[in-house]
């Protein structure tokens, strides 16, 4: 199973921007920098997150991006969720597509079901705020400076 490179990007823009002080502002172009990502998939990214409200955009000279709620209230697991709409990991896990001729008795359907929940379990117990606890690695990582 992958998730989709844009909830890869969705997901860095919020640790990113998590990493920022309630006074600072993250803006496209330094976390494009940073990640080494184009800025347009990043404007679509973070277009996505202000519907979510989960970032708020500031217009203007000195705008940015900051969180629109504490980082301990962004949960991992329910984000990607939002982001991630195709959990048909099998054949036979869309109806309408199914074609498989052991579908009725086969458990491996069940199975790989019951390991879908039990990863959705898990990131469901994390938080942005989990993610940036090594906000000195984290930063030096990305060669910025904490101000």
């Amino acid at each position: 199973m992958n998730l989709k490179k844009y909830t890869d990007y969705a997901l860095r823009v919020l640790i990113f921007t998590g990493l920022k002080s309630d006074q600072e502002l993250a803006n496209i172009k330094e976390i494009a920098e940073v990640y080494q990502i184009s800025q347009e998939h990043l404007r679509k990214v973070v277009h996505e997150l202000t519907k979510m409200e989960l970032v708020v955009t500031i217009r203007g000279r000195n705008g940015g991006i900051k969180l629109a709620k504490p980082a301990s209230e962004i949960n991992i697991g329910l984000l990607i969720r939002q982001l991630e709409n195709d959990f048909v990991l099998l054949e036979c896990f869309d109806k309408g597509t199914n074609h498989c001729v052991i579908s009725p008795g086969c458990t491996l359907k069940h199975v790989i079901n019951k390991a879908l929940v039990a990863f959705f379990k898990v990131l469901e117990e994390y938080t942005l705020e989990d993610l940036i606890k090594n906000e000195e690695e984290l930063l030096a990582l990305m060669g910025i400076e904490k101000v």
